[in-house]
């Protein structure tokens, strides 16, 4: 495993060698953007694994944490505020495997999908 996937940081750099260490199939994770969906069709990451927007948290939360508690997920938004709100929740909750994408896709440098 990655010393990256260990860590409760991650920034645009190490997101992206991240992607492209799991492209080749050497690290496993989960990418998920908490924007709203205006947000995500405006632009995202190559490479996130689904869109679960903070505005609906409530509704998604509580399966989410059942279905990838023992997986390691990277969350990542705009700037990482709300992205960070959501790791610190689902640590609080015994997930022991969250990392936030800090800077966000403000930051981010590599590959954008439209």
């Amino acid at each position: 495993m990655s010393e990256l996937l260990k860590k409760t940081l991650v920034n645009s750099n190490e997101l992206e060698q991240l992607l492209k260490d799991r492209e080749e199939g050497k690290v496993d994770f989960l990418l998920v953007d908490v924007r709203e969906p205006m947000e995500y069709d405006m632009g995202h990451i190559k490479g996130v694994d689904m869109l679960k927007p903070t505005s609906s948290f409530q509704s998604w939360a509580s399966d989410f944490l059942d279905e990838y508690k023992n997986k390691t997920v990277i969350f990542t938004c705009r700037t990482d505020a709300r992205s960070g709100s959501v790791q610190r929740v689902f640590q609080q909750n015994g997930m022991d495997s969250v990392i936030n994408h800090s800077g966000g896709i403000v930051s981010y440098r590599g590959e954008i999908e439209r």
